[in-house]
Parts: C-alpha cells; structure tokens; sequence
C-alpha cells in the first residue's frame, strides 16, 4: 500500500507540470489538421483511387477507424516520441537538477525503490496517453465522417494490408492495436528513463533519447541493413502492425514484444546501476 502511495505522489508531481501537457495539446491539434485534411476534396479522390485500386468500397472504408489508424500510424512514432522522451527524460534529472533528491534521500527509502516508483509513473503515463491519442483521435473522426464504416489497413514497410468490413471488428483491431502500441512506446520511455538517471541535464537526456532513436530509424533505412532490420529496435517497436492482419502470427509477436521487454529491464538496471552509484549528499 505504501508504494501505490508514493506512486500516487509521483503521478500528482508528474501531471502537476506545464510540459506534461504539451503533448496532449499537440496532439489535438494535430488531429484537427488532419481531419481538416481529410475533408478537403482530393483527399478523397486519393483515398477513393487507392481504395478502388485494392477492389474495396469507397463508402465502407472511408471511415472514422481509417483514419484513426493512420493518425496513429503516422504521427504516434515521430512525434510521440518527442513527448515520450520529453517526460520520461525529466522525470529523475529534472529533480535533481532541482535538488529535490537531496531531500527525498532525508527519508529512509531506497534509490532502488524511488527508481521503481518513478518508472512505474512513467509507464502509466505512456500507456494512458497513447490511448488518449487513440480516443480522441477516433472521437473527431466521428465529427467529421460519422461512426459507420469498417478499416483498412496498409503499411508497406512491415508488409500489412487488410479490411476489415464489419465496424465491431475493426473496433476491435483498433483497440488491439492501441495496447501494441502503447507497449511499444514503453521502449522509448524506458531509454529516456535511463538517460535521466545519469549525471546530466533533463534536456540532454531527451536529446539523446531521440538522437538513438532516428539513428536507429536512418540505418535501418539503409538498403544493405535490409536482411537485418529485425535486429532494429525501431522495427521491433513497430511490431504492432501485425496485430492489423486478418491472421495474426502470435510467435513474431511474441518475439518482437519479449524482445522489447527484455531491453526495458535492461535499461532499467544500467540506469538505476548509474544511479546507485551517484553522490547526492555533496
């Protein structure tokens, strides 16, 4: 009970701060520009030609849940990312750049343990905020194209197309497809996370954080790294999408996920090990 307490007190600090928020609004906006988008003339023309291309329906897969999974596919990884590494980067260098670590050390409690509370509060906030995204990105696509409708899915990168004609199923993947998500994101979280328990400033950490991120992203980009782009975390955090196919293959899944939480927990030692091993006292 007295660690949900003080992870309680941590998420009161964490959404107590201005820039927490700066994702939330971003997002909004950007979702409102997009749907704008959306309803100008020939974006429909694109969308019916590439619908009619695929011998789908133009009416049943123009749709709230369309446009939803692109809003997520295409802004959650680069532009989430920022606010990922923005939060989770400041979540320990901010406090002691601050020197609120000097005094919560006064109190008889563990690094390890403060360490736990405050990732803890850093992977609530990823996963909540991923399906607010979700939520409000589906809730403004129903203003502007109405509820009915089925899904369509295509992303040539990872090799996944389908169409989903049935509105509760593709509901269905949708909701699927946020949890992945959000799982994902933990990984970039987790290397903020990580930076932020060395010595340095809270902006450096979140630097470097997308810094391994799009030089992860540029190499597997590269046509001769081709053969081994599963060994990219960026690939591996876009397993998602297979949760888009009519039949899900579970074991890549698996694998892609296990993977990822494998390299979290490793992140989580290296940074806590740099930790422990800091001075707060002088």
């Amino acid at each position: 009970m007295l660690f949900f307490q003080q992870l309680h007190g941590e998420l009161r600090k964490l959404f107590a701060r201005p820039r927490t928020y700066m994702g939330y609004a971003a997002f909004i906006a950007m979702e409102a520009i997009i749907l704008g988008v959306y309803k100008l003339e020939r974006s429909q023309q694109y969308m019916r030609g590439m619908l009619e291309r695929n011998g789908l329906e133009f009416g049943t897969y123009y749709s709230s849940l369309t446009i939803t999974f692109t809003i997520m596919l295409l802004s959650m990884f680069l532009l989430g990312s920022i606010y990922f590494a923005l939060v989770a980067g400041d979540i320990v260098a901010k406090e002691n750049e601050d020197g609120n670590l000097r005094l919560v050390f006064a109190r008889p409690i563990s690094r390890l343990r403060l360490l736990l509370v405050k990732y803890a509060a850093v992977v609530i906030f990823t996963l909540t905020f991923v399906f607010f995204v979700g939520i409000t990105g589906y809730l403004m696509a129903v203003a502007a194209v109405g509820w009915e409708g089925g899904l369509f899915v295509m992303e040539p990168k990872m090799k996944v197309f389908a169409a989903y004609p049935e509105w509760l199923e593709g509901a269905g993947r949708m909701l699927l497809s946020a949890a992945g998500i959000s799982v994902s994101m933990v990984t970039l979280s987790s290397i903020a996370f990580m930076f932020s328990c060395f010595k340095i400033k809270p902006a450096a950490a979140t630097i470097l954080t997308l810094t391994v991120l799009f030089v992860d992203m540029i190499l597997q980009g590269f046509p001769f790294f081709k053969p081994y782009e599963s060994y990219f975390v960026t690939w591996r955090m876009s397993a998602w999408v297979f949760l888009m196919e009519h039949h899900i293959s579970w074991p890549k899944i698996t694998e892609a996920y296990a993977f990822l939480m494998g390299l979290n927990i490793t992140l989580f030692v290296i940074g806590w090990l740099s930790f422990q091993s800091r001075d707060f006292k002088t």
